[in-house]
């Protein structure tokens, strides 16, 4: 695993699968996105390495129902006991009432469906509580005020959070930057929805973007995504 400073008060850390990324406040700790199943095995030690117990972390964040992303949220919220989020359309996956739709290939680049088939499969994400179901417009009270950005597509309920006071967007799936490339996130439920998710996200002042999976964007990231939304609709005609 891999720790990176992508701010004063924001790190990333890379598993071997997924990323998740703890926000500081004085006094609070926030975490968007929790890696597989299994990762707190080293992710706990990272977090001690930045000065801090596990048990600090007030509240995970769930940017969508997907193994990289909530497979480890039972195992962390049981070790912190911090309350858990995730969009009201994911929380059932998430708590394992209902199974998790596999991606829709319908209008997808052929390359996608053969990047999906070649890839081993994750670890199950265990089930877990949902403390607050989110919706678009909500706000979580880290980062001086973190606005809940409904980016369907991707899943029903992927979220994106924006920090105004920072200019920091965690995009989740919605968008991906991979090979120094910034993309539309790979893997939908319905890609024209999530086409219409990135202009949105896009269009959001933003200085730093934090993705699902690639680098963060630490500086000018809203030109850099109003550049590759307008890439994507013409890939996608």
């Amino acid at each position: 695993m891999e720790t990176t400073r992508v701010l004063p008060g924001l790190h990333m850390f890379a598993f071997t699968v997924g990323q998740a990324y703890l926000w500081r406040d004085p006094g609070s700790l926030t975490l968007v996105d929790t890696g597989t199943a299994g990762s707190w095995a080293v992710g706990a030690e990272a977090v001690r390495e930045l000065g801090h117990e596990p048990e600090d972390i007030d509240r995970i964040i769930l940017t969508h129902f997907h193994e990289d992303h909530a497979g480890g949220a039972a195992e962390l919220a049981e070790l912190t006991g911090a309350t858990v989020m995730a969009h009201r359309l994911d929380a059932p996956v998430v708590r394992g009432e209902v199974p998790g739709p596999p991606p829709d290939f319908t209008d997808a680049p052929g390359w996608e469906r053969e990047l999906y088939e070649s890839l081993p499969p994750l670890p199950a994400a265990p089930p877990c509580r949902v403390d607050r179901e989110l919706a678009d417009g909500d706000m979580v009270d880290f980062g001086g005020g973190a606005r809940v950005v409904a980016a369907p597509g991707h899943t029903d309920g992927s979220i994106a959070l924006h920090l105004p006071a920072h200019g920091v967007l965690f995009t989740g799936d919605a968008i991906a930057n991979v090979e120094g490339r910034t993309i539309l996130g790979v893997f939908n439920l319905d890609r024209a929805r999530a086409l219409e998710s990135f202009h949105r996200l896009a269009a959001l002042e933003t200085e730093t973007a934090c993705f699902g999976h690639g680098d963060p964007i630490p500086r000018e990231a809203g030109a850099a995504l109003r550049g590759a939304a307008r890439a994507a609709v013409r890939d996608s005609v």
